[in-house]
């Protein structure tokens, strides 16, 4: 598997010494460069686990504004760890507002950025009202995605993001070791395949429930983000002012629902 890496590691007790073989994920970078009306620009360094990279960079650029649809993306040339990029002349790319000052870390989907100030008003796809979801279906989505994550399962190292239709079942998958990355494949898995919006599908997410998770599935149009752990403050701020539902601490019988809890049907 090109995600995952064999490593020669000691494991050591208080009570003996033993050598074998752990595998780890990979973690490496991926230079973007925008080709944008004739010019080049760079708009960051993303370090990802390297995989679905076409798919990431559609998504990552998705997530930021720059492109609206995957028609926006004239061709994309990814070799090793270099991607370039061709984008329309009606794309919303602003080099002021889009150029990464720094490397964008596993860690981290808004490092870099001089101002959050267009994030905090994301625009995207309309989130749909009126559908509600199983309680049992949402528990048994986060099931569904902890049965899928091959590289986890490996190395016990990275994130994941799954989108759900309304009965739990998985309609694709993406993982990464950064949470966001996840996400952005994602979501540019879904662009590449002709979705341009999730209409009653859901998205689930293996850690906790950060802004930059919620900004990324408000502006594809989630009406609902299901995660293992906790959310943020800023997270349940976003969800609440655009009609995003979400949910956090899924156990076995219950879970804790921080905005529009309406969508959650008990019986």
């Amino acid at each position: 598997m090109d995600s995952v890496w064999d490593v020669d590691i000691q494991r050591i007790s208080s009570c003996s010494k033993s050598y074998d073989t752990d595998s780890v994920a990979i973690e490496s970078p991926l230079s973007i460069n925008l080709e944008f009306k004739g010019e080049i620009f760079s708009v960051g360094i993303l370090m990802r686990t390297p995989g679905n990279d076409r798919e990431l960079v559609i998504g990552f650029l998705y997530g930021e504004g720059i492109i609206e649809n995957y028609e926006n993306v004239e061709d994309i040339d990814i070799d090793d760890n270099c991607c370039h990029v061709k984008i329309t002349a009606d794309s919303n790319f602003d080099p002021v507002e889009h150029v990464r000052k720094t490397s964008v870390s596993s860690a981290c989907g808004i490092c870099g950025r001089d101002s959050i100030s267009n994030l905090l008003r994301p625009q995207g796809v309309k989130i749909p009202t009126g559908r509600t979801y199983a309680l049992h279906n949402i528990i048994k989505s986060v099931d569904v995605l902890r049965s899928s994550q091959d590289v986890f399962s490996l190395t016990g190292g990275s994130h994941a993001a799954s989108m759900m239709d309304p009965s739990g079942r998985m309609v694709l998958i993406a993982e990464d070791v950064g949470r966001h990355n996840a996400v952005d494949k994602l979501i540019g898995k879904c662009l590449s395949s002709g979705i341009k919006n999730p209409g009653d599908n859901f998205i689930v997410v293996s850690g906790r429930a950060s802004f930059e998770l919620v900004l990324k599935s408000v502006r594809f149009g989630f009406p609902m983000l299901v995660a293992v752990g906790a959310p943020s403050s800023l997270a349940v701020d976003m969800a609440t002012e655009h009609g995003m539902t979400l949910v956090g601490f899924v156990k076995e019988e219950k879970i804790s629902v921080y905005s529009f809890p309406g969508r959650v049907q008990t019986i």
